[in-house]
């Protein structure tokens, strides 16, 4: 290997094995890793200015195809993916717009009234509603909400909330893998080789929702005693009212027909020819103008750390792809399967899934969309097949830990600041074997369908 490879794989490994220890937010990591990319490899070593110039791609934005792609051929991204990065950032003001408006309590609260407050059954609509919103928005946002719906359910009814957190964190990575505007994951292959949301619905999509109906036995008959045994009964009507969850009606009203238009944008994108950055773009600037004076509370909750997390990666990778690193890796995957398409599907699935249980899907994502490229354009590997493959690996193969996707470390951290502390052993005892029993399934389909 050369040095600027060397290098560059060092600098990726060592941000990796920051994140993993995880003493500091991994924005931080990220940039500074992104920071030595750009100084002492593609300027120290390579020498090679253009290269800083490729991965930023700035003129991704003033180009007309960035924003109205129409039915073009999307061109892929080395470095930056700005429509990943401008998707999410709509979609996160959107969210924090539908969370001051009570939108998510005030449905949680209903579909637990509908089921008049039964512990298991409302696991059962708890895990289908976190399944459902993770289709079109971040399933973190989804847990952190559920969780702590579950959680105030949990005193009323006095049962323990941590055997629904967890399968409400697995339900919502599941079902977040079945579009692309689900799980980041999805958003970054989505986007890097221009899929729409219905190309993700009609092939993760049936797959994910498949693997849903199996997480739902496999919760069940794991957590039935558990979770009705403390449980007593009592009135409804002294449990907390859907209403209650909403304090402005006009707002609420208007966050929810925002968040359809969305969904309708976002379902039929592939048919107006639009990009899904301009529908962030659309979501974003609906929601600051409909809440008014709360528009300034509501960017000042915006996440821009994970933002940040975000561009940082993308330089990293961008380093492995300017050096090589990555098509050696494709090359690698390449010479163990033989040229079998078969061989490949289980080699990219389960180490992505395996991969995804340990360290953050997010990077193992990003990492890996060239060197599917590179596997596709190099050996004659169908594109579309391998990135199915990459997409369910990743979503569901952060199930198995509590570091796995960013919605277990937000569903553990709500259940411990509750006093109901899930630990390490607790989560993988039940989790990893569901993900096991999930991405057996997801492996069968692909070969049944794809081979």
């Amino acid at each position: 290997m050369q040095l600027a490879q060397i290098l560059a794989l060092v600098i990726f490994v060592v941000m990796f094995g920051a994140i993993i220890w995880g003493k500091v937010h991994r924005y931080i990591p990220a940039l500074v890793a992104a920071l030595l990319v750009i100084l002492v490899v593609f300027l120290g070593v390579m020498r090679n200015p253009g290269a800083v110039e490729t991965v930023f791609g700035f003129s991704q934005f003033a180009r007309i195809s960035f924003w109205l792609p129409g039915h073009a051929e999307t061109e892929i991204v080395r470095g930056i993916n700005w429509q990943t990065i401008v998707f999410i950032s709509g979609m996160m003001i959107m969210v924090e717009g539908l969370g001051e408006a009570g939108f998510f309590r005030w449905l949680c609260l209903l579909l637990a009234r509908m089921v008049n407050y039964r512990v298991i059954p409302l696991m059962i609509v708890f895990m289908l509603l976190s399944g459902f919103l993770a289709m079109f928005i971040d399933s973190i946002t989804v847990i952190l909400f559920l969780a702590s719906v579950t959680v105030e359910l949990a005193r009323l009814l006095r049962f323990d909330p941590a055997p629904m957190i967890i399968a409400e964190i697995f339900a919502s990575n599941v079902g977040g893998a079945a579009t692309m505007s689900g799980d980041p994951p999805n958003i970054i292959i989505g986007t890097a080789f221009g899929f729409t949301f219905t190309d993700f619905l009609l092939n993760t999509g049936v797959i994910a929702w498949v693997g849903m109906l199996a997480s739902l036995a496999f919760f069940y008959f794991s957590f039935r005693r558990t979770l009705t045994s403390g449980h007593q009964d009592s009135d409804a009507d002294t449990y907390p009212g859907p209403a209650e969850a909403i304090t402005n009606r006009r707002l609420f009203l208007a966050m929810a027909l925002i968040f359809l238009l969305a969904i309708v944008l976002l379902v039929t994108h592939a048919q107006t020819g639009l990009s899904v950055a301009l529908i962030g773009v659309i979501a974003a600037m609906l929601t600051l103008a409909v809440s008014g004076s709360r528009a300034v509370s509501l960017l000042k909750r915006f996440d821009w750390r994970t933002i940040l997390f975000f561009i940082g990666l993308f330089i990293v990778v961008g380093g492995l792809e300017e050096t090589g690193v990555l098509e050696v890796l494709a090359g690698y995957i390449a010479d163990v399967s033989g040229g079998n398409v078969g061989l490949a599907i289980a080699l990219i699935l389960w180490v992505s899934a395996f991969a995804s249980a340990i360290v953050d899907n997010i990077p193992l994502a990003a990492t890996m969309v060239p060197v599917i490229a590179s596997l596709s354009s190099s050996y004659g590997f169908s594109l579309e097949t391998l990135s199915w493959t990459l997409a369910l690996g990743t979503d569901i193969g952060g199930n198995a830990t509590p570091i796995g996707a960013s919605a277990n470390v937000v569903g553990t951290a709500i259940a411990e600041r509750e006093g109901h502390p899930i630990g390490w052993g607790k989560f993988i005892r039940y989790a990893l074997p569901a993900m096991l029993l999930v991405v057996g399934i997801c492996h069968v389909y692909l070969l049944l369908r794809y081979t």
